[in-house]
């Protein structure tokens, strides 16, 4: 019985990890990519400092602030994605659609840092949705369930491995003594 089902968990984990191979590839590099995101700027803005408390400027001062930056292209509400405040560091993340990020001091509005940011690309790709929205949802879920039954698979031969390995060598030690 046990060789039937090493052999069929082999069969099952060849199979299944030819058919989810490109999807679990394309997870494990943006993943690879969105762990170390706060290491190179080039992937993620590093967040600034700035002098102040609770924010105090206000939504038409943020809005104002951003028009002056001609390279990030925010010239309305509608071209904004979030705004992430950060009360403990005096800034205020502004996040376009086009993914510009420009950062300002919570407290007058001077502009500190205009980059680009790259981390949402990269999570729209680890997720599926960067390719099309559905697949998120009939792609890569269902490459995620393949990957758990190659993990189950994976436990199965090792498991029956390890066994057949004890039993040989536990009928060796008995034949000789």
């Amino acid at each position: 019985m046990s060789i039937n089902l090493r052999k069929t968990s082999r069969n099952f984990h060849l199979w299944l990890s030819l058919v989810i191979f490109i999807p679990v590839v394309v997870v494990i590099g943006s993943g690879l990519l969105l762990q170390v995101k706060k290491e190179f700027d080039w992937l993620q803005p590093p967040t600034q400092k700035a002098l102040g408390d609770a924010p105090s400027i206000s939504f038409d001062n943020i809005i104002e602030a951003v028009k002056n930056v001609p390279e990030a292209k925010l010239n309305s509400w509608g071209d904004i994605d979030r705004l992430d405040v950060r009360p403990d560091k005096g800034i205020i993340k502004v996040r376009g659609k086009n993914h510009w990020e420009v950062q300002l001091n919570a407290t007058n509005g001077e502009v500190l840092q205009v980059a680009y940011r790259r981390t949402d690309t990269i999570e729209a790709i680890h997720d599926g949705s960067w390719f099309f929205e559905s697949a998120k949802l009939w792609l890569f879920l269902p490459a995620a369930i393949l990957l758990f039954i190659l993990w189950l698979t994976g436990l199965v031969m090792l498991f029956t491995t390890l066994k057949s390995k004890y039993l040989k060598q536990y009928y060796r030690s008995q034949q000789k003594g």
